[in-house]
Order: structure tokens, then C-alpha cells, then sequence
């Protein structure tokens, strides 16, 4: 959902937001903690469960088994809790993984783990609801609470084939519940998700209060799609994980009706359609997603789970969406950041990284997002030390969260095929406003050579003429490396070697730059390295890097059938 140009005018405006958004959430939340609120959601009561929704997430027995022997890893941290333990009464390790806890995330691979599993499940479910089945701030938050929605319902048979009739009668009583407080006021950004998860419960619980509940889900989900989804089923928030989630819970509801016999509104078909095209699209060589603007790395395991749904098949993947293009030859896989990052709520994970790319070699990652939204985390160019947006920061941000603001440059791309090659022309105006330069980025594929050529221009624009126009000002271009890529820069400083793990040849990366450096990359789960080329722009004149990436012992070379556009590095 696009911000109004004149709202982001308007000065102290994330300040009168927030202000405006936490009163409304605490009037909110003092009345869905009241008996009053709790009342009125009880009713009516669901008659059990009129199906199991099938999830198509792979489900992970081993990790069922090491909760069932107490070892609980959830969100990269671990408690141990001994068998039959109960981690509702200690404190969490992190708060990534009391929010697992509580989303009920260990719900499938529990399941999955067998009969013994489903039993301790329904064991952890009723317990959990002694304890914070009234209500609680934290694990009512509506993020938490849709995600936990969704998996009672898919979870429900199984739990309550094991229960007693009164146990089955909370269970379900408490989805009910739990699934309508899903549909009161909240953030635009998991509207469609919250409505989502609050119909597969609808549509999971049997009797008049199902069908209501169905009913009530159903049309806010026909109203929250149109605003989460663009046109080519490129996800509002930029993150191709985003669209791959949606696509999964959407795919659930799908066949759930089909169960019972119903059919999905036309705007949820539409939806699945246009989300596996984009789940094509954002699905790389290596079978994995493409990461962007804050988007999880999802295995090739589990985007095939949900690709197996794709009655389309291997269906011709467009050239770009979402504000994403894709470059592709028989040895390189280039996906390249060419539209501004998401606003408003959506933005609360959008990088600062205009115009950064991806790049695949042999099917395998090369050139790879590290952690973290700035620009030191990107390939891609900064001037000194500056980002072209900034994050919210004080009572804001914990009110609207980290959202990353006035970085909405305006973005250019032009992209021109011809036999043999395609190539990129791209353009930010980031920099306009405080250095009067325009960053341009030129990738060039070759496809008969198979190498990528760049070019990455910083052009004066007339800010940038006048007294101070000679003075020089430092930039930074960076490559991120895949973690388990070696680098080693050549005695002449003008190539780098950059070689995968496990394989004997390698790449090598020629550049025109002042300086190049190896540096660590922000990447906590494993150490990674960057590449960090520096020089130097004058404010008049600018400045330019090329670059190209080709095999570093190929073959005969053949000659492009066409040459490159400019003077990119021969």
C-alpha cells in the first residue's frame, strides 16, 4: 500500500502516527482482555471438528523427536526442558523463540513425529491454554496468534482424537475464539494473512459457528488481497518468502474447501495463480528462494513442497516481478533490485540497498545478500558513510515497528534483449538530495560467453555544480559473497579469484576500481566475506567502476553476437 505523497511531507508524521496507532491498540487491548470481549467471541460454540486442513509445509519428524526427549530448538536457540518437561514455565532464551513457543511452531514436526508425539501435543496445547487461554498481551499479539490459529486447525483431529468429549469441546472452542479475535482491527501488512489462518480454522470447525466464522474470513480475505498482492502476484512487502507463505495458507484454504464441498472466492483463486508465478519467479537455480527486503532463506525442500501444487508446472518464468529482474544464461543467475523498497507498514524489513543484486554461477550462490537491511549488507554502491533511507527509531518504532522511511528514490530500468545478450540499464535517484549524484548500474550478460559485465556510474546531476563542485568524496562498492566462497585478490590488484566450496575451478571477478579489499560480511549463522572496492567521486565529474565476472580458466571464449552497450570492461 503506497504512502500518500503528501503525507510524507508532513513533518513529525511518524511521530502523529504512532501516537495515533498505540491509542487505538491500547483501547484495543483493554477491551480483548476483558470477560466482556471473551463472552461475546465464545459464541457460538463449534460442534468439533468437521475436517483436518492439510498444511503443505514439510513437517520435520527428527526435530519431533528431540522436543519429545525435551530439546526444543526453535528460532536458532534451544531450551532443554527434559522428556515430559514443560516450557511454559520458564523463562525463553530469546524472544525469536518464545514467539515460536507461542506460534506453536513445534505443532507439525511434534505430529509428525508419530502417536507419541500427538499425544504430548495435545498435552502441550491444553497446557498452554491453563496458562494463557484467557488472554495475554504476548502471545495474543495477533502475528503470534494468526500463525498458532493456523496450525490448531490443521492440527485439530489428530489432538482431539486422543482428548476426552470436554477437552475436544475447549479445543475447539478456544480456535473459535482465538480465529474471531483474528478479524478485529490491525496491521494492513498481515491483514491477508490473518484473515487467511481465520478461515481454515472456519472451515476446520464443524456447525453454524464454522460457517459464520467462514463466512466473516472469507470477506475480509476478498478485501485484504487486492491490497497485499500487485497485479504480476509480486507480494506488497518485497519479500519473496512473504509470497511463498501466503501461497502455502492460501493452497490450505483451497483444498480444505474443496472437502467440504465449497468453492474459494474468485479473488482467492486469482491470488493462487498469481503467487505461484511469483513463487516461480523468486525460485533461483539451486531451487531456493530469492532473498530481498528482509525475506527468510527458504530451502529448495520447502519451496518444492509448495511448487508440487503448481498445476502449471515448469511453466516459462517471466523476466521480471515485483519489482525484481532476471538475467539468465546456461552458467549465470542474476537477480537484480530495480524498484524502490516497499513504504509504509509493508517497510518494517525493507533493505536500504538500491539496486543490488544476487548472482547464481553453476546453479550455485555466489554473490548473496549478508545479514542485515543497510547498505553494507548489499552489492551495491554507498557514498561515504551515508544510507539514502533511514529507520525509525524511539517510541515510533516500537509502536510501528523498524520501518525504514524516506528511502521511496524514484528507480528507473530499462531492459534490451538482442541475440546473445540482454542487459540491464538502471538508475537511482537516492543520492539526489544530499550529494546531487545519480547511482547507475549497467549488467550486461553474455550469454554465449557466459560472464556478466557492470558498470556502476555515479553522475553529477546540476545540484552538484558550483563552488564546491571539485572537492572528492569517497564511495564504496560492494559484492557479498555466498558463505563458503573464497576470495583471493591478484598481485596487480585488478581481478579477485573467487572460488565455491568443493569445487576445483572458480571465478574471477577484473575491476578498474582504486583499491579492493576482503572483508568480513555481516552474516551471523556462518562468517562469509565481502568485497569492498573504494574510490574516490569529484563532485563535478563524478565517478565509474567496471567490472566483469567471467570463469576463471575458460574454454575457448566465443565472440559475442552483440557487443556491449558502452565501454564495460573488455
Amino acid at each position: 500500500m503506497a504512502t500518500p505523497a503528501a503525507f510524507r511531507l508532513i513533518p513529525g508524521r511518524h511521530l502523529a502516527l504512532a501516537l495515533a496507532v498505540a491509542t487505538g491498540r491500547s483501547v484495543s487491548e483493554e477491551w480483548r482482555a476483558t470477560g466482556a470481549h471473551r463472552w461475546l467471541n465464545a459464541r457460538p460454540a463449534p460442534d468439533g471438528f468437521a475436517l483436518q486442513p492439510r498444511d503443505f509445509r514439510p513437517a520435520d519428524a527428527d526435530a519431533g523427536r528431540r522436543i519429545l526427549a525435551g530439546a526444543w530448538t526453535l528460532a536458532g536457540a534451544t531450551m532443554a526442558v527434559g522428556a515430559g518437561g514443560d516450557p511454559w514455565d520458564r523463562p525463553s532464551p530469546t524472544r525469536a523463540f518464545a514467539e515460536a513457543l507461542h506460534r506453536f511452531d513445534w505443532l507439525p514436526d511434534l505430529i509428525a513425529a508419530g502417536p507419541e508425539g500427538a499425544t504430548e501435543a495435545l498435552r502441550l496445547v491444553l497446557e498452554w491454554r491453563r496458562l494463557f487461554g484467557r488472554w495475554n498481551a504476548f502471545s495474543w499479539d495477533r502475528p503470534i496468534l494468526a500463525r498458532r490459529v493456523f496450525h490448531l486447525a490443521c492440527a485439530g483431529p489428530t489432538l482431539t482424537a486422543r482428548a476426552s468429549d470436554a477437552e475436544t469441546a475447549r479445543i475447539a472452542a478456544d480456535l473459535a475464539r482465538q480465529a474471531r479475535d483474528l478479524l478485529g482491527p490491525g496491521d494492513p501488512s498481515g491483514a491477508a494473512t490473518r484473515a487467511v489462518a481465520a478461515a481454515v480454522a472456519g472451515v476446520a470447525l464443524n456447525g453454524r459457528a464454522g460457517e459464520r466464522l467462514l463466512d466473516r474470513a472469507l470477506s475480509r480475505l476478498s478485501r485484504a488481497l487486492p491490497a497485499t498482492l500487485g497485479a504480476d502476484g509480486g507480494h506488497a512487502s518485497r519479500q519473496g518468502s512473504a509470497a511463498l507463505e501466503l501461497l502455502f495458507d492460501l493452497e490450505t484454504l483451497d483444498e480444505a474447501m474443496v472437502q467440504r464441498g465449497l468453492a474459494a472466492p474468485d479473488a482467492v483463486q486469482r491470488a493462487i495463480d498469481r503467487l505461484a508465478a511469483a513463487v516461480r519467479f523468486y525460485t533461483l537455480a539451486d531451487g531456493a528462494l530469492a532473498t530481498g527486503h528482509g525475506g527468510l532463506p527458504r530451502t529448495a525442500r520447502y519451496v518444492g513442497a509448495v511448487r508440487a501444487q503448481d498445476e502449471t508446472g515448469d511453466r516459462p518464468t517471466g523476466s521480471g516481478l515485483g519489482g525484481y529482474q532476471r538475467m539468465e544464461s546456461l552458467r549465470l543467475q542474476v537477480i537484480a533490485d530495480v524498484a524502490p523498497p516497499p513504504a509504509g507498514a509493508w517497510s518494517a524489513g525493507a533493505a536500504d540497498a538500491p539496486l543490488s543484486m544476487q548472482v547464481l554461477v553453476g546453479g550455485r550462490r555466489l554473490i548473496d545478500p549478508a545479514a542485515g537491511r543497510s547498505l553494507a549488507a548489499a552489492s551495491t554502491i554507498q557514498i561515504g558513510e551515508a544510507s539514502v533511507g533511514r529507520w525509525l527509531e524511539g517510541f515510533a518504532a516500537r509502536v510501528l515497528g523498524p520501518r525504514l522511511i524516506d528511502a521511496g528514490a524514484d528507480v528507473e530500468v530499462t531492459r534490451h534483449e538482442a541475440p546473445g545478450a540482454v542487459w540491464l540499464d538502471t538508475a537511482h535517484h537516492g543520492w539526489h538530495g544530499r550529494y546531487g549524484v545519480m547511482h547507475q548500474r549497467r549488467l550486461y550478460l553474455d550469454l554465449e560467453a557466459g560472464d556478466l559485465r557492470g558498470e556502476d556510474r555515479l553522475t553529477p546531476t546540476a545540484r552538484a555544480q558550483g563552488p564546491d563542485g571539485r572537492h572528492f568524496v569517497p564511495f564504496t562498492l560492494r559484492f557479498q559473497l555466498h558463505p563458503g566462497v573464497s576470495a583471493l585478490v591478484s598481485q596487480d590488484r585488478r581481478s579477485v579469484l573467487l572460488r565455491l566450496e568443493g569445487e576445483a575451478g572458480g571465478w574471477t571477478l577484473r575491476n578498474d576500481a582504486l583499491d579492493i579489499e576482503i572483508e568480513p560480511a555481516p552474516r551471523p549463522d556462518r562468517p562469509g566475506q565481502q568485497l569492498v572496492l573504494r574510490g574516490q567521486r569529484r563532485a563535478d565529474s563524478g565517478a565509474r567502476v567496471r567490472w566483469r565476472l567471467t570463469p576463471a580458466r575458460p574454454a575457448s571464449v566465443p565472440t559475442p553476437s552483440a557487443p556491449p552497450p558502452g565501454d564495460l570492461i573488455a
